[in-house]
């Protein structure tokens, strides 16, 4: 039921499932896929407890430096479980989010970044 329900969303909200991308909360620059004709840079993960994550090569699925970023979620409002991460970012409930910057970022800002509308991948025609 999850599954039909998340379908829905997506297809609903134009997100095609398989890559998730935001945009960098420092710079507003556009995270691109490792599989996009982008050129990636390092994305700085960081929760609320002072803990980073480095990629310096993001591959689109929402993992930085080997954490998830909907596990993470999920963690830091108290639940278990990359679905319950997903339900937590498309759903109405208030959360707080990790953070994803170019450059370390001095503390955590409780604001989620903002989805990147080209899922890191769908670039052309910009």
């Amino acid at each position: 039921m999850h599954e039909l329900w998340l379908y829905d969303t997506l297809i609903k909200t134009n997100r095609i499932m398989g890559f998730f991308s935001w945009l960098t909360q420092d710079t507003n620059k556009s995270i691109p896929s490792s599989y996009s004709e982008r050129k990636t840079f390092k994305v700085i993960m960081s929760d609320n407890k002072g803990n980073h994550w480095v990629e310096e090569d993001y591959e689109g699925y929402g993992v930085f430096g080997g954490k998830d970023f909907y596990e993470l979620l999920a963690e830091m409002n108290g639940k278990k479980g990359r679905d319950a991460g997903i339900d937590l970012a498309f759903g109405t409930e208030p959360f707080i989010s990790p953070n994803l910057n170019e450059k370390k970022p001095k503390h955590w800002e409780n604001r989620p970044p903002q989805e990147c509308e080209f899922q890191g991948y769908f670039y052309d025609g910009i």
